[in-house]
């Protein structure tokens, strides 16, 4: 195989990735905070390389809030202010 096509095929598969990566993150991204969790987990097992557990301390979803009385969706939007 030619070393251009195979950088071609590199690039496109890249792309490809990405552009899956993005759909998934828009149409399920409960799936994808999963996703994330479950890799940063593995990534953050005592013995693994500090580079390891830098990666997967990035990659975490971020923390959720308590939820609340509603069950945390964080669709409510803020709060109206207090009338006195």
């Amino acid at each position: 195989m030619d070393a251009g096509l195979l950088v071609q095929y590199l690039i496109i598969a890249v792309a490809v990735l990405v552009s899956a990566w993005v759909v998934l993150k828009k149409q399920a991204p409960g799936t994808v905070r999963r996703l994330r969790g479950a890799l940063a987990l593995a990534l953050l097992k005592p013995g693994r390389g500090a580079w390891l557990q830098a990666l997967g301390r990035k990659i975490a979803p971020p923390a959720t809030g308590g939820g609340g009385a509603c069950g945390g969706c964080d669709s409510c939007g803020p709060t109206p202010p207090k009338q006195h």
